[in-house]
């Protein structure tokens, strides 16, 4: 299957009628309109982003950057879209915005349980460094810590 054509732009206050759409189709938690409303609204290192095809938003992404470090706070593609990449380009592209604004790495979290995340994100250079015991509340499941170096990550995938 080809991929869609996408669109990656800033996140506005309007976009969060339809990344719940896109948050409730992908988490058995999920994020409140709130939180990402205060996300959007009172967080200084706050930089969200969705993804749009033919005006649809169909994925969001958002990440902290605080002095050097880059941290993924979510992450979710809508399930009609998964399995094009779209998830990989929404990651390089914040990679990228980190690398940009002087972050040297980026870190986040993801369930013990999606091994597909995982996947991707070692794919993209992350490296497993730790473990938050039941740091999910609505199932008490453990999340794997992963990290990755950005400069390290330029020097990869440009073979430099």
């Amino acid at each position: 299957m080809d991929r869609p054509p996408i669109e990656i732009r800033p996140m506005t206050l309007e976009d969060i009628p339809a990344v719940m759409e896109v948050e409730h189709a992908s988490f058995e938690a999920p994020w409140t309109r709130q939180a990402f409303h205060n996300e959007l609204t009172y967080n200084q290192f706050a930089h969200y982003v969705v993804v749009e095809h033919e005006g649809r938003v169909i994925g969001y992404c958002g990440m902290w950057l605080i002095l050097d470090e880059a941290h993924i706070t979510n992450i979710a593609i809508h399930p009609d879209y998964r399995g094009q990449r779209i998830g990989q380009d929404l990651l390089e592209f914040m990679m990228a915005t980190a690398r940009l604004a002087g972050a040297a790495g980026m870190t986040l979290e993801v369930r013990v349980s999606n091994k597909g995340a995982q996947h991707l994100y070692k794919k993209l250079g992350f490296r497993e460094t730790g473990i938050r015991p039941r740091y999910y509340t609505n199932n008490q499941e453990d999340a794997l810590i992963m990290w990755v170096t950005l400069d390290e990550k330029i020097n990869h995938r440009t073979g430099n």
